[in-house]
C-alpha cells in the first residue's frame, strides 16, 4: 500500500530566495517518470517557475516508457496553471543517452524509474536521485515513490504537485551547491 501524502496550506511555489541567489554550476536537470505526460512535466514546469531565471539551469523531462510527441495531460496543465507555472511547446520524449549526457542531475519519480535508468544507462547511474530524497528529512518521505496520478482525478494531481513543491527547495539547493 502506498503512502498517502498529507496536503498543506502553503502554496507549492514558496522557495527560500537565498538558495536562488547563488550561482549554479549545474547546467541541466532532467525529471524522469513513466510516460512523460504527468509527473515529470509537472516537475519541469514547477521548477522552471520556481527558478524564475535566478539560476542558469536548463530543466527538462522524459519518460522511461514515453510515447514521443504527446502533450502534458490536461490535469497536469491545469495544476501548473493553478500554480502560475506553465510548459511551452511541451512534447513527451523517451529517456535516451543524449538527454542523460546533457543532464547534470537526473531526478526520478520512483525507485523503479531510477533503477531502469541506471540499468540501461550505467554511465549515468551516479547522477540519478529520487525526487523525495530532496524533501526535508523531517517529513519522513526519503526513498518514497511519487504516486502516478493518471486516471485518479484532480486531487491526485494536486497531491503530486504538493510533493514536488516540497522537493523544490532541496533540488534548488543541490543546483546551487554542487560543483561541476
Amino acid at each position: 500500500m502506498g503512502r498517502v501524502f498529507r496536503m498543506r496550506e502553503k502554496p507549492v511555489m514558496l522557495i527560500n530566495q537565498s538558495l536562488m541567489s547563488q550561482s549554479a554550476p549545474i547546467q541541466s536537470v532532467l525529471f524522469v517518470c513513466t510516460g512523460n505526460t504527468c509527473r515529470s512535466p509537472m516537475a519541469e514546469g514547477l521548477l522552471k517557475s520556481a527558478l524564475r531565471d535566478e539560476l542558469d539551469v536548463q530543466v527538462g523531462s522524459a519518460g522511461v516508457a514515453a510515447m514521443p510527441g504527446q502533450g502534458a495531460s490536461r490535469e497536469t496543465q491545469n495544476v501548473l496553471k493553478a500554480n502560475k507555472a506553465r510548459l511551452e511547446n511541451f512534447k513527451s520524449r523517451q529517456v535516451d543517452q543524449a538527454l542523460l549526457d546533457d543532464a547534470s542531475l537526473v531526478v526520478a519519480m520512483t525507485e523503479a524509474h531510477a533503477d531502469l535508468v541506471k540499468r540501461f544507462f550505467p554511465d549515468c547511474a551516479g547522477d540519478v536521485k529520487l525526487l523525495c530524497d530532496f524533501i526535508d528529512p523531517d517529513e519522513g518521505l526519503a526513498g518514497v515513490d511519487v504516486p502516478d496520478p493518471i486516471g485518479m482525478g484532480r486531487a491526485a494531481y494536486e497531491e503530486v504537485a504538493e510533493v514536488i513543491g516540497m522537493a523544490l527547495p532541496g533540488i534548488i539547493a543541490e543546483l546551487s551547491h554542487t560543483k561541476s
